[in-house]
Protein backbone atom coordinates (compact mmCIF):
# COMPACT_ATOMS: atom_id res chain seq x y z
CA UNK A 1 0.00 0.00 0.00
CA UNK A 2 1.05 3.59 -0.30
CA UNK A 3 1.60 4.77 2.98
CA UNK A 4 0.73 8.21 4.21
CA UNK A 5 3.49 10.77 5.62
CA UNK A 6 3.84 11.37 9.23
CA UNK A 7 1.22 13.53 10.87
CA UNK A 8 2.77 17.54 11.01
CA UNK A 9 2.21 18.00 14.66
CA UNK A 10 4.28 21.31 14.80
CA UNK A 11 2.58 24.10 15.93
CA UNK A 12 -0.74 25.14 15.25
CA UNK A 13 -0.67 28.07 12.62
CA UNK A 14 1.98 26.99 10.77
CA UNK A 15 -0.36 25.83 8.26
CA UNK A 16 -3.05 28.25 8.79
CA UNK A 17 -4.31 29.23 4.68
CA UNK A 18 -3.00 32.11 2.56
CA UNK A 19 -3.45 33.69 -0.57
CA UNK A 20 -4.91 31.09 -2.79
CA UNK A 21 -5.58 28.68 -0.13
CA UNK A 22 -7.47 30.69 1.96
CA UNK A 23 -9.73 32.34 -1.19
CA UNK A 24 -10.47 28.76 -1.94
CA UNK A 25 -11.35 27.89 1.75
CA UNK A 26 -13.91 30.89 1.90
CA UNK A 27 -14.85 30.33 -1.22
CA UNK A 28 -16.29 27.27 -0.38
CA UNK A 29 -17.57 27.96 3.13
CA UNK A 30 -19.83 30.65 1.52
CA UNK A 31 -21.52 28.68 -0.93
CA UNK A 32 -25.10 27.98 -0.21
CA UNK A 33 -26.96 24.84 0.93
CA UNK A 34 -29.38 24.53 -2.45
CA UNK A 35 -28.35 22.54 -5.49
CA UNK A 36 -26.71 25.08 -7.18
CA UNK A 37 -24.45 26.10 -4.68
CA UNK A 38 -23.23 22.64 -3.42
CA UNK A 39 -22.80 21.78 -7.07
CA UNK A 40 -20.10 24.93 -7.17
CA UNK A 41 -18.57 24.15 -3.17
CA UNK A 42 -17.78 20.19 -4.61
CA UNK A 43 -16.13 21.46 -7.67
CA UNK A 44 -14.17 23.90 -5.59
CA UNK A 45 -13.20 21.49 -2.72
CA UNK A 46 -11.94 18.73 -5.67
CA UNK A 47 -9.80 21.13 -7.18
CA UNK A 48 -8.66 22.70 -3.71
CA UNK A 49 -7.54 19.11 -2.29
CA UNK A 50 -5.40 18.65 -5.63
CA UNK A 51 -3.48 21.67 -5.16
CA UNK A 52 -3.41 21.02 -1.70
CA UNK A 53 -1.10 18.03 -3.03
CA UNK A 54 -1.79 15.98 0.40
CA UNK A 55 -0.79 19.12 2.88
CA UNK A 56 -3.16 19.91 5.85
CA UNK A 57 -4.32 23.29 6.85
CA UNK A 58 -4.97 24.74 10.44
CA UNK A 59 -9.00 26.06 10.42
CA UNK A 60 -11.69 26.65 12.53
CA UNK A 61 -14.72 24.56 12.42
CA UNK A 62 -17.78 23.90 14.12
CA UNK A 63 -16.65 25.97 16.75
CA UNK A 64 -13.05 24.89 17.61
CA UNK A 65 -9.66 24.75 16.29
CA UNK A 66 -8.24 21.89 14.03
CA UNK A 67 -5.24 20.78 11.63
CA UNK A 68 -6.95 18.86 8.55
CA UNK A 69 -6.04 16.88 5.96
CA UNK A 70 -8.37 16.53 3.40
CA UNK A 71 -6.73 13.81 0.96
CA UNK A 72 -8.20 10.45 1.61
CA UNK A 73 -10.48 11.44 4.32
CA UNK A 74 -14.07 12.56 3.70
CA UNK A 75 -14.53 14.27 7.03
CA UNK A 76 -11.68 16.18 7.22
CA UNK A 77 -12.40 17.30 3.48
CA UNK A 78 -15.93 17.87 5.01
CA UNK A 79 -14.76 19.60 8.25
CA UNK A 80 -11.88 21.86 6.23
CA UNK A 81 -13.94 23.39 3.35
CA UNK A 82 -17.69 22.62 3.37
CA UNK A 83 -18.34 22.64 7.11
CA UNK A 84 -22.25 24.02 6.30
CA UNK A 85 -23.02 21.21 5.04
CA UNK A 86 -21.51 18.60 8.06
CA UNK A 87 -24.31 16.24 9.17
CA UNK A 88 -26.22 19.73 9.33
CA UNK A 89 -29.34 18.28 10.78
CA UNK A 90 -27.53 15.88 13.28
CA UNK A 91 -25.61 18.80 14.52
CA UNK A 92 -28.61 20.72 15.17
CA UNK A 93 -30.33 17.94 16.91
CA UNK A 94 -27.74 17.06 19.08
CA UNK A 95 -27.09 21.15 20.02
CA UNK A 96 -30.78 21.56 21.67
CA UNK A 97 -30.11 18.88 23.67
CA UNK A 98 -26.84 19.97 25.22
CA UNK A 99 -27.38 20.78 29.10
CA UNK A 100 -25.25 21.39 31.79
CA UNK A 101 -22.95 18.02 32.49
CA UNK A 102 -24.08 17.04 29.52
CA UNK A 103 -22.36 13.02 28.78
CA UNK A 104 -21.54 12.52 25.37
CA UNK A 105 -19.53 9.53 23.88
CA UNK A 106 -18.49 9.53 20.53
CA UNK A 107 -17.58 6.21 18.86
CA UNK A 108 -15.87 6.35 15.86
CA UNK A 109 -14.38 9.86 16.33
CA UNK A 110 -12.04 10.37 13.38
CA UNK A 111 -10.42 13.39 13.81
CA UNK A 112 -13.16 15.25 16.57
CA UNK A 113 -15.90 17.08 14.41
CA UNK A 114 -18.73 15.85 16.84
CA UNK A 115 -16.68 15.53 19.82
CA UNK A 116 -15.36 19.10 19.09
CA UNK A 117 -18.83 20.54 18.03
CA UNK A 118 -20.04 18.93 21.44
CA UNK A 119 -17.25 20.48 23.52
CA UNK A 120 -17.31 24.28 22.10
CA UNK A 121 -21.25 24.37 23.45
CA UNK A 122 -21.45 22.38 26.52
CA UNK A 123 -19.97 23.11 30.06
CA UNK A 124 -17.19 22.57 31.94
CA UNK A 125 -19.27 20.26 33.94
CA UNK A 126 -19.58 18.37 30.79
CA UNK A 127 -18.08 15.04 29.99
CA UNK A 128 -17.03 13.74 26.66
CA UNK A 129 -15.55 11.08 25.26
CA UNK A 130 -14.11 10.04 22.12
CA UNK A 131 -13.08 6.85 20.70
CA UNK A 132 -10.83 6.33 17.67
CA UNK A 133 -9.14 3.19 16.76
CA UNK A 134 -7.19 4.03 13.57
CA UNK A 135 -3.20 4.88 15.12
CA UNK A 136 -2.68 7.70 12.04
CA UNK A 137 -6.46 9.44 12.58
CA UNK A 138 -6.36 8.91 16.31
CA UNK A 139 -2.81 10.80 16.71
CA UNK A 140 -4.82 13.68 14.27
CA UNK A 141 -7.62 13.96 16.94
CA UNK A 142 -5.07 13.97 20.11
CA UNK A 143 -3.80 16.89 18.25
CA UNK A 144 -7.52 18.87 17.63
CA UNK A 145 -8.09 18.28 20.88
CA UNK A 146 -5.26 20.06 22.48
CA UNK A 147 -5.48 23.03 20.14
CA UNK A 148 -8.68 24.01 22.23
CA UNK A 149 -9.53 24.75 25.91
CA UNK A 150 -11.55 21.63 26.17
CA UNK A 151 -10.77 20.32 29.35
CA UNK A 152 -13.78 17.86 29.44
CA UNK A 153 -13.29 15.78 26.17
CA UNK A 154 -11.15 12.42 27.04
CA UNK A 155 -9.95 10.14 24.18
CA UNK A 156 -9.69 6.51 24.00
CA UNK A 157 -7.39 4.70 21.52
CA UNK A 158 -9.61 1.36 20.83
CA UNK A 159 -11.96 -0.08 18.76
CA UNK A 160 -15.55 -1.28 19.95
CA UNK A 161 -16.60 -4.78 19.55
CA UNK A 162 -18.88 -7.50 20.87
CA UNK A 163 -16.24 -8.69 22.87
CA UNK A 164 -12.87 -7.44 24.26
CA UNK A 165 -9.46 -8.09 23.10
CA UNK A 166 -8.01 -7.75 19.61
CA UNK A 167 -9.43 -6.99 16.60
CA UNK A 168 -8.47 -6.84 12.86
CA UNK A 169 -9.42 -3.55 11.23
CA UNK A 170 -9.79 -3.59 7.24
CA UNK A 171 -8.16 0.45 5.88
CA UNK A 172 -10.32 1.84 3.02
CA UNK A 173 -7.64 2.65 0.15
CA UNK A 174 -9.48 6.42 -1.08
CA UNK A 175 -11.14 7.31 2.86
CA UNK A 176 -9.58 6.58 5.96
CA UNK A 177 -12.51 7.53 7.46
CA UNK A 178 -14.22 3.75 6.51
CA UNK A 179 -11.82 2.14 8.25
CA UNK A 180 -14.22 -1.28 9.70
CA UNK A 181 -14.04 -4.56 11.37
CA UNK A 182 -16.25 -5.61 8.62
CA UNK A 183 -15.53 -6.20 5.27
CA UNK A 184 -18.37 -4.74 3.30
CA UNK A 185 -16.47 -3.92 -0.31
CA UNK A 186 -13.33 -6.17 -0.74
CA UNK A 187 -11.66 -4.12 -3.37
CA UNK A 188 -11.65 -0.60 -1.52
CA UNK A 189 -9.75 -2.20 1.22
CA UNK A 190 -6.38 -2.04 0.67
CA UNK A 191 -4.36 -2.83 4.32
CA UNK A 192 -5.60 -4.27 7.67
CA UNK A 193 -4.41 -3.61 11.45
CA UNK A 194 -4.80 -5.61 14.29
CA UNK A 195 -5.58 -3.25 17.39
CA UNK A 196 -7.11 -3.45 20.92
CA UNK A 197 -11.14 -3.76 21.45
CA UNK A 198 -13.46 -3.16 24.07
CA UNK A 199 -16.82 -3.67 24.29
CA UNK A 200 -18.99 -0.32 25.05
CA UNK A 201 -20.12 -1.66 28.45
CA UNK A 202 -16.55 -2.29 29.30
CA UNK A 203 -16.04 1.58 28.53
CA UNK A 204 -18.90 2.43 30.31
CA UNK A 205 -17.94 1.22 33.63
CA UNK A 206 -14.47 1.83 33.72
CA UNK A 207 -15.42 5.78 33.15
CA UNK A 208 -18.28 5.44 35.79
CA UNK A 209 -20.56 7.23 33.41
CA UNK A 210 -23.90 7.37 36.20
CA UNK A 211 -26.15 8.32 33.02
CA UNK A 212 -25.40 8.97 29.30
CA UNK A 213 -26.88 11.85 27.61
CA UNK A 214 -26.08 11.04 23.76
CA UNK A 215 -24.04 8.22 21.49
CA UNK A 216 -22.99 8.96 18.34
CA UNK A 217 -21.81 5.57 16.76
CA UNK A 218 -19.98 5.56 13.58
CA UNK A 219 -18.17 1.99 12.59
CA UNK A 220 -18.69 1.22 9.05
CA UNK A 221 -20.94 -1.58 9.11
CA UNK A 222 -20.38 -2.61 12.78
CA UNK A 223 -23.32 -0.58 14.55
CA UNK A 224 -25.14 -3.79 15.21
CA UNK A 225 -22.14 -5.66 16.97
CA UNK A 226 -21.53 -2.88 19.49
CA UNK A 227 -25.05 -1.96 20.50
CA UNK A 228 -27.26 -5.30 20.51
CA UNK A 229 -24.66 -6.64 23.40
CA UNK A 230 -24.55 -3.34 25.19
CA UNK A 231 -28.51 -2.80 25.46
CA UNK A 232 -28.96 -6.68 26.28
CA UNK A 233 -26.50 -6.04 29.37
CA UNK A 234 -26.31 -2.62 30.44
CA UNK A 235 -28.86 -0.99 33.12
CA UNK A 236 -31.22 1.00 31.63
CA UNK A 237 -30.31 3.91 33.55
CA UNK A 238 -26.95 3.41 31.02
CA UNK A 239 -28.79 3.71 28.09
CA UNK A 240 -28.43 7.37 26.36
CA UNK A 241 -30.95 9.36 25.82
CA UNK A 242 -30.27 10.04 22.32
CA UNK A 243 -28.91 7.64 19.96
CA UNK A 244 -26.81 9.15 16.19
CA UNK A 245 -26.41 6.15 14.48
CA UNK A 246 -24.81 5.98 10.85
CA UNK A 247 -27.47 4.07 8.91
CA UNK A 248 -25.18 1.15 7.53
CA UNK A 249 -28.54 -1.32 7.83
CA UNK A 250 -27.11 -3.67 4.74
CA UNK A 251 -23.99 -4.53 6.42
CA UNK A 252 -26.09 -5.53 9.67
CA UNK A 253 -26.35 -9.12 10.31
CA UNK A 254 -29.66 -8.51 12.87
CA UNK A 255 -32.63 -5.86 12.96
CA UNK A 256 -30.94 -3.08 14.83
CA UNK A 257 -33.91 -1.29 14.10
CA UNK A 258 -36.19 -3.51 16.18
CA UNK A 259 -34.10 -3.69 18.89
CA UNK A 260 -34.11 0.06 19.45
CA UNK A 261 -38.00 -0.01 19.13
CA UNK A 262 -38.42 -2.79 21.43
CA UNK A 263 -35.80 -0.39 24.13
CA UNK A 264 -38.19 2.36 23.77
CA UNK A 265 -37.03 4.56 21.53
CA UNK A 266 -38.48 5.73 18.54
CA UNK A 267 -36.87 7.54 15.59
CA UNK A 268 -36.97 11.08 15.61
CA UNK A 269 -34.45 12.01 12.28
CA UNK A 270 -33.28 9.98 9.25
CA UNK A 271 -30.87 11.91 6.89
CA UNK A 272 -28.85 10.30 3.94
CA UNK A 273 -26.13 9.07 6.42
CA UNK A 274 -27.42 8.61 9.49
CA UNK A 275 -30.67 8.05 12.54
CA UNK A 276 -31.70 10.00 15.53
CA UNK A 277 -33.43 7.72 17.98
CA UNK A 278 -34.28 8.91 21.34
CA UNK A 279 -36.19 7.89 24.31
CA UNK A 280 -38.34 9.39 26.18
Amino acid sequence: MNRPAPNDLSGYGRHAPRGWKAGLVSLTRRCSTSWAGKRSAFLLRGFAIKALGGKPLDVEALGARMRLYPRNNTCEKRLLFTPQYFDLEERDLLATRIGDNFVFIDIGANVGGYALFVAARAGPGARILAVEPQPEIFERLVYNIQQNPFSMVKVLDCALADRAGEITLFLAADNRGETSMKIVDAERYEDRLRVPAKTLRQIVDEEGYDHIDAIKIDTEGAEDLILEPYFAAAPQRLWPKLLLVENNKRSWSIDLDSILQQCGYREILRTRLNVGWERP
